[in-house]
Order: C-alpha cells, then sequence, then structure tokens
C-alpha cells in the first residue's frame, strides 16, 4: 500500500513538473517567436516600420483577448491614467468648449474653488491666446494640453471677458484639480431625509462620505439615500471605508481571491461605525459596477441597506497596478472579489470564449443561490439584484438627442452671454414663456430629431427597398411616412416638459457651479421620488 501511495505521489509530482515546464515552454516559445518575426520585419520590410504603432497594437490585442480591464499605461499616457485612476489633473480647473478648429476657446464651466475661480474666469469668457499663441488653428485637444501641466507652474491666458469685451493677460498658477466623489450631499425637502450622491471611489471619499453622512446627522437626518447610480467604482479600500460607517467594526466587507490562496486578502472594518441603525436606502443601476457594487452586496448581505433601482453591471474583477520598464504602468486583473455572504457579482466569463473570440453573460440559470445575515436569499453572477425594483427614468429619442450634440449646453453658454445674473438657484425656473426661445435656437441647429418611431420606420424602408418591395407598397409607405413623420419645431414642443429640466440645470450651474444644478436636478427624479415611497426590508 505505502508503496503504491509512493508512486502516485511520484506520477502527480512529475506530471506537475510537467505542467509547469510545459507553460514555461510556451511562454519561451511565444516570446522566441515574437522576437523573430520582428528582427525579420526589421531586416527585410519593403518599408520603415512604424515600431510605435506596431507595439501599442500588439500589447493592447494580446490583452484585450483577456479581458477589458487589463491595460498597458506608457509613460506619455500618465496624465490620462492620473484622471482615469484618481479623478484629478493638473491645470487651472474648467471645462472649455471650442466650436471649431479656428474659434477661440470658450470657458464652459469653471469649477469651483479652482484658480479659474478664484481668477474670476466666468463661463462666456473666451481665451484668444495661450502663453502669446494664438488658439486660432488649433484643435480642443492641442489647447487643453497647452493648458494643463504640472501643479505650481504658470501659464499665461489672453482673456476676452464676456460682458465687457476686455481683453487682458491673465497669469495662472495651475494647481491639482481633484473632481469630486461626493457631488452632492444635503437634506431633501421632507427635511428628514439625507441625500448623497457620489460618483467615484478615488482616494480620501470614504473620509467625505462619512463627514457627510455626521454632519447630515447633526442636521436632524432621520433616513438616508445613498445614490451609486451610474458610479462605476474605483479602489476597493474605499468601498471597506464606505460601509465601515454603518456596520459593526471587524465585520468582513470583501474577500478578494486571486490564483492561488496566498493571493487571498480579507477586507475587514477597522474603524468604529457612525450609525448601525440609521435606515438606509441605496440606489443602483445597470452603471453601478466595481467598488459600488462592493458596497451595495455587503450592505445587502448584512441586511443593513435596502437596496432600490435595477440590476447592476456586474463586475466582480480587482485591478491592481504593476510597473513596467520604461515608466510605463500594467493596470492588470489579480483577483476576484466575493461578498460577505460569499458571492461573486462578475457577470461575465473571459476565461471561457466563443470560437469568434467572444464572451456572455452568465445565465441566470446557471447562477447560485447564497443567504444574508437573516436568510434571505441573494445570488451571484450577474450583479447586485435590487431588494426593490424601481422603473427606470425613460426620456424620448428627441432629449437624448438634443443632449449627446451638445445642443442644450450650447444654449446655456447662450444664455450666459446674454444674462448677467439669474435669480438664486432654487428660485429659478425656465418657464414655458422661455421655451420658444430655446426652440429658435435649437431649430437652426443640425441633429438627428427624429423620433424612435421615425427611425425604426426608416429602418423598415430600406429593408423593403433592399427585398424589393417598396414599389409595390409605395402608397402605404408614402401613408405612413406622412403619419409618423413630424417637423423639429412640433417635436421640440411636444417634449417641453422633458426637456425643461434639462436646460434649467445646464444654466444654473454656470452660475453657480454643480451642487446647486444637481439641487435642480433632484426636483424631477422620479425613480428617488418612488424610492421614498417604497417600504424598507423589515428583518
Amino acid at each position: 500500500m505505502k508503496k503504491t501511495i509512493c508512486t502516485i505521489l511520484a506520477v502527480v509530482a512529475a506530471a506537475s513538473t510537467v505542467f509547469g515546464q510545459s507553460k514555461s515552454f510556451k511562454l519561451g516559445q511565444w516570446v522566441e517567436i515574437q522576437n523573430g518575426i520582428l528582427k525579420e520585419l526589421n531586416r527585410t520590410y519593403v518599408d520603415s516600420l512604424p515600431l510605435d504603432r506596431i507595439q501599442r497594437v500588439g500589447i493592447d490585442a494580446m490583452l484585450e483577448d483577456l479581458d477589458p480591464y487589463t491595460q498597458y499605461i506608457p509613460e506619455e499616457d500618465e496624465e490620462d491614467f492620473e484622471m482615469l485612476l484618481n479623478k484629478s489633473y493638473g491645470g487651472f480647473g474648467a471645462v472649455i468648449y471650442k466650436p471649431d478648429k479656428e474659434s477661440n476657446v470658450i470657458v464652459n464651466e469653471p469649477y469651483k474653488g479652482s484658480p479659474a475661480d478664484k481668477l474670476g474666469f466666468r463661463c462666456g469668457d473666451e481665451i484668444t491666446a495661450i502663453d502669446g499663441v494664438p488658439v486660432q488653428g488649433l484643435t480642443a485637444a492641442e489647447c487643453t494640453t497647452k493648458m494643463k501641466g504640472k501643479p505650481g507652474t504658470s501659464v499665461v491666458f489672453t482673456v476676452k471677458k464676456v460682458y465687457t469685451g476686455e481683453v487682458k493677460d491673465v497669469t495662472v498658477v495651475r494647481e491639482r484639480i481633484k473632481l469630486p466623489d461626493v457631488e452632492y450631499a444635503g437634506m431633501l425637502e421632507d427635511g428628514t431625509t439625507g441625500y448623497i450622491l457620489q460618483s467615484g471611489f478615488t482616494d480620501g471619499v470614504g473620509a467625505e462620505v462619512k463627514a457627510a453622512v455626521q454632519r447630515l446627522k447633526a442636521q436632524g437626518m432621520e433616513k438616508l439615500v445613498l445614490d451609486l447610480r451610474s458610479n462605476g467604482g474605483g479602489l476597493l479600500q474605499e468601498a471597506v471605508n464606505i460601509v465601515s460607517i454603518f456596520v459593526p467594526k471587524g465585520s468582513t466587507v470583501v474577500t478578494a481571491k486571486g490564483k492561488d490562496d496566498s493571493a487571498t486578502m480579507v477586507y475587514k472594518t477597522t474603524t468604529e461605525p457612525v450609525d448601525t441603525e440609521l435606515p438606509l436606502i441605496v440606489l443602483v443601476n445597470s452603471g453601478t459596477a466595481s467598488s459600488s457594487e462592493i458596497v451595495a452586496g455587503a450592505l445587502q448581505d448584512f441586511d443593513r441597506a435596502t437596496i432600490m433601482g435595477s440590476r447592476t453591471y456586474g463586475k466582480g474583477l480587482v485591478q491592481s497596478i504593476r510597473p513596467l520598464p520604461y515608466n510605463g504602468k500594467l493596470k492588470v486583473t489579480t483577483a476576484k472579489y466575493y461578498t460577505p455572504s460569499g458571492r461573486c457579482v462578475q457577470a461575465i466569463d473571459y476565461s471561457r470564449r466563443n470560437e469568434d473570440g467572444s464572451v456572455g453573460h452568465i445565465p441566470d440559470s446557471l447562477t447560485r443561490e447564497f443567504r444574508t445575515a437573516h436568510g434571505r436569499i441573494v445570488r451571484d453572477g450577474g450583479g447586485i439584484t435590487p431588494d426593490v425594483t424601481l422603473k427606470d427614468q425613460e426620456y424620448s429619442r428627441l432629449t437624448y438627442s438634443l443632449v449627446v450634440s451638445g445642443i442644450i449646453e450650447q444654449y446655456a453658454l447662450d444664455y450666459v452671454r446674454r444674462h448677467r445674473s439669474i435669480p438664486a438657484a432654487d428660485d429659478f425656473h425656465f418657464t414655458d414663456a422661455d421655451y420658444p426661445d430655446f426652440v429658435a435656437f435649437a431649430k437652426g441647429k443640425e441633429f438627428d430629431y427624429r423620433s424612435s418611431a421615425k427611425t425604426y420606420f426608416d429602418q423598415v424602408k430600406r429593408e423593403l427597398e433592399s427585398d424589393g418591395l417598396a414599389d409595390s407598397m409605395k402608397e402605404q409607405i408614402e401613408a405612413l411616412d406622412k403619419a409618423i413623420d413630424m417637423d423639429k419645431e412640433t417635436f421640440l414642443n411636444l417634449k417641453k416638459d422633458e426637456i425643461i429640466p434639462f436646460i434649467e440645470e445646464e444654466i444654473v450651474v454656470r452660475y453657480y457651479f454643480q451642487e446647486p444644478g444637481i439641487k435642480i436636478r433632484l426636483r424631477t427624479d422620479e425613480q428617488l421620488k418612488e424610492a421614498l415611497e417604497k417600504p424598507l426590508i423589515q428583518i
């Protein structure tokens, strides 16, 4: 028996060695083949090799075959990576607008507290030159590059003021501009419900949310809404810090499991909570991902919050940053994370691909049941399913088109040029009497104003023409086309009530910055209103 066991162990050990050698051999083979191809191309290819381009294309294609989150960041992309990771950059702190290469740079929206704000830049001011170089002939991207820079360095803008027309040089000392993760924190109209809008998970956001909760409690908050809708996530530790505000110290929030057991990390709360009994609603949707799902999943598993909205994105993968030669970086997927009940919310299995290279969502039939702290059933493999499903706020195709094409934003800029001031944000209303002014502006702009019905009809019409059926159905096609076609002005007036809140918000932020604009948005947030009417889970 002993001999048999020894023989089996020897075979297993040999197999493991061969497997390890096989993996090493494959890697060495791949490197050798790649080097051989590059050497041969360099020696014999008819034209000069575009080495920088083919290097980047090759690396990106290789990593894309793994998952969308494993990425190469060369040194020259460091600034963009910093913006992605920490929502920060070196600059003067304003959104700019450049209609075309020959136009001036228009200050569209200064950030509160930024150098642009402190130096008195206003929406509508025009920058005609940067460090003496005229901006006419430069693209918006080229101007942005010149305006950004290392914090503490200076840049000189030649500025034409929006209301006086005065032209002067303004020296700007660049600062580290950090876009906020907590975009709004305040009490709702009922006077007892606090509301926190969180858009990211960069360094320090846990402390920001904690301070906001403490401030709202001091104002008499009896219930809190944490809005994580369309929050794409960020730092895992910050998710732990936010959960720690609401659950006892020492609670396991998330477990990250890597390639082997030695790579497993368990993240627990390490600080005393602010409040473990405050009624809590967490709003989520299909854009809620990654660290947002860790927060929602942990609070759901602890039966600590009522999750409301629609099913979340389903990103259960953890990325780490690794240094590479020549100051590059590799953002690489190193683990999957699991909520306190043991579920992984990852919705797509990138390790199993179809023959065409595509991947699919894990079907609901293959997901597994888990239990919350009080025995409620939750499932893995497809994001976080809310405890209470809310109807998604829907908008017409016209409204989407007006927003995406920038028509409403351009109108707000035009409005600011014609109005030095507006009432306080809480008192400002873009009225029915104001709306014809917007219609007149939008009528003169090019954008796709077709209704969804007209869009589908145009597609059907093309298919009928392709099938050779259009001539035989000519009268019916023309009659239906006439019935559903609508001119631009008529359609704009039809959707007035839907469009006006977007105009109000865009105008308000240009006079009073972002927070008051969010308060305007909350006026018409039907999903939030529905959430406040729903009962919370009772444990």
